[in-house]
This record gives C-alpha cells, structure tokens and sequence, in this order.
C-alpha cells in the first residue's frame, strides 16, 4: 500500500494543484489576453488565426496539461469564433485533440505521464531522458494532428475576417503574476523539479495573488477534489488486483519486444483500451507488461494518450470538452466526432510508434 500511495499521491496532488494555478490563470485573464492578442496579429486571415491557437493550445496542453486546454481554451476559442464570425468546429476540434495527441512531451502533460515517469525511475532513467525518448514521437503526433485538422476542415479555414475582438479589462498586477508563473512552470517541469511540488507551489502564489487583487473571485475556484480521490481509488484498486496477479492476463495482449511492429502492437492495444474503459485505467493495466523499457513504456503512453480519441469517455479531457461545447451552444454530432477521432487517432498512434527509438 505505501508503495501506490508513494506512486500515487504526488499525482493527485498535481492534478489539484495544477488545475488552481489554470483557473487562477483564467480568472486573471492570461489566456484571454493571449488570445486576443493573436486574433488581432493574423493579418484577418482564417488560417493564420487557427495557427495561432493551435500554438496557444500546444503550449498549454504540454505546460499546463490537456485537461488546461480541454477546460479553459475551448470557451476561448468559441469566443474568437463567434466574435469574428469565423466556423467554430476547426477551433474545438484543435483544443480536443491537440489535449489529447499533444499530451506527451513532458511529464506534466498527461496524469499518466506523471505514473509512467516512476517506472523511469525504477529503470534507471529520469525526467530528462523521459524528455529525450519522448520528443520525437510528441512532435510527430502534434504535427499529425493538426495536418489532418488542416485537411478535414480546409474549407472552414479558409478566407479572412473583419472584426478584431477587444479584450476584456482585468487587473494588470494579477494578470501579470499569473502570466509569469505560468512562463515559469515549463522550464521548471523540463529540468526536473518534482512537478508536485512545482503546481503546489505555482498554486498557492496565485491563490495568495487573487486574495490580495480579487478577493470575491477565490469561490469561483473549484479544485477538482472528486476526480483526486476517485484517481487515488482506481489506482490503489489495480494495484492491489495486479499483487494478486488477476491482471496477469493481459501480458500476452501486448505483446514483448521493442521492434517497430512490437511497439505498434502495444500502442495499438493500450489505445484500444483507453477507448474502452479510459485513458487512466488503460494506463495502469498495461503498464506492467510494458515496464521493462522505456522505449515499451513510451509506446503505451503514445497508445493510452494520442489514441484516446473514439468514445467520449477515453480521456476526461473528451468530457470536459463537450460540456464547455454544449455550455457554448455548440452541438457536436457524435458519430462523426468517432469516426474522425478514430482516423486522427491511427494516423497519430502509428506515426508517433514508429518514430520512438
């Protein structure tokens, strides 16, 4: 047991802290200002717009993690198109998957980088090398993602608009401490501070901050304590199903080696499972017959995470982001949203796979 609370705990600390400094971020108007301020920098061209974004949203997703850009860009990016009068699908179809397929840089990325980097340790590698092994196989799976984006909503990205939304007034002192914390958390997260203690950190500074500036926004501030304490639940959950060896089963599932077709068969399977049960679950049941090599862990990571595209309940990042649409009045026709997350999530898995070396 201590040894899923030792693996487990600074996770769900992680994923509280760093879902206050995001909303704090909001509140204080950082993504706001940095989307505005694109909008008026495109020079009134659709794709140039869309570009930006999905820079804004790459960005956010590898510093501040998916569900960051699945929650707090996807409203942003309804509001440009809305205010300019440009097609809003290419703009929530970008934060969607680029939460998802663009989750895989650094370990704060995704919850189940954060699991995986244990068994980089317990290998003998670190944050760095997680860094190294992964680079290729993120930038590969971004770079997919949003050439499909690119291709299956061309005619929405094309032409110009007229109208450069203003942005809001927010208090300059919040806006800038949060912005700075924000710039700060990515280089901190790359040179291997323990991301726990980073987002604990990055938390309580702006928490502090938004006493003093904004004191009556603080209730509007909503950790996610259910999703930690359920996290920490599943978890203790299948580790405690893995001691007894009831999950010794899915070994042969996935196969061994780290040829490229055995890599692509463990991705396979792991995304396979996330779109069945969830990226999380998926994660923690294949780990064990993939942790043996860090390139095997990568794989599963590229599977759980770029493949978790299909059903809506693969990634609580889908979740969150169909109920920010539908709270935006944006209906997003399910099947379709499966059958081009089906498409994005092959082209992106087997691109990623093979580049892992």
């Amino acid at each position: 047991m201590s040894e899923v609370l030792h693996q487990v705990l600074p996770v769900a600390v992680f994923l509280v802290a760093i879902t206050v400094t995001a909303e704090v971020a909001q509140l204080a108007g950082v993504f706001d200002v940095a989307a505005h301020a694109m909008a008026r920098r495109a020079r009134h061209r659709v794709v140039l717009l869309w570009l930006t974004f999905a820079g804004l949203a790459v960005v956010s997703t590898i510093v501040l993690s998916l569900d960051t850009t699945a929650v707090l860009l996807t409203p942003v990016g309804l509001a440009i198109a809305g205010q300019t009068g440009i097609a809003p699908m290419p703009f929530a179809l970008t934060t969607l998957w680029i939460a998802n397929t663009g989750s895989l840089l650094l370990p704060v990325s995704n919850l189940t980088n954060l699991l995986a980097v244990h068994r980089f340790e317990d290998l003998g590698a670190g944050h760095g090398d997680y860094v190294r092994t992964a680079a290729l196989p993120a930038v590969t799976a971004i770079v997919a993602t949003l050439v499909l984006i690119g291709v299956l909503q061309r005619r929405a990205l094309r032409g110009t608009y007229a109208v450069d939304p203003p942005a809001d007034p927010h208090d300059r002192t919040l806006l800038v401490v949060a912005a700075v914390v924000c710039l700060g958390i990515g280089p901190l997260f790359a040179v291997g501070v323990e991301p726990a203690v980073v987002a604990l950190a990055s938390a309580t500074l702006l928490l502090a901050a938004l006493l003093w500036r904004a004191p009556s926004m603080v209730r509007e501030v909503r950790p996610p304590w259910l999703m930690a304490g359920a996290f920490v639940v599943v978890a203790g959950l299948l580790r405690a199903a893995q001691a007894e060896g009831l999950l010794d089963w899915l070994a042969p599932a996935v196969g061994t080696g780290t040829r490229p077709l055995d890599l692509l068969h463990l991705s396979g399977a792991s995304a396979l499972a996330a779109n069945l049960v969830n990226n999380l679950p998926a994660y923690l049941l294949v780990e064990p017959a993939a942790a043996d090599d860090v390139r095997r862990l990568v794989a599963t990571l590229v599977g759980v995470n770029a493949g978790a595209l299909v059903t809506p309940w693969a990634s609580l990042a889908t979740l969150l982001w169909l109920q920010r649409c539908r709270s935006a009045g944006l209906r997003v026709p399910l099947l379709r949203l499966a059958g081009w997350g089906a498409l994005c999530a092959a082209v992106c898995v087997t691109a990623a796979t093979l580049t892992i070396h």
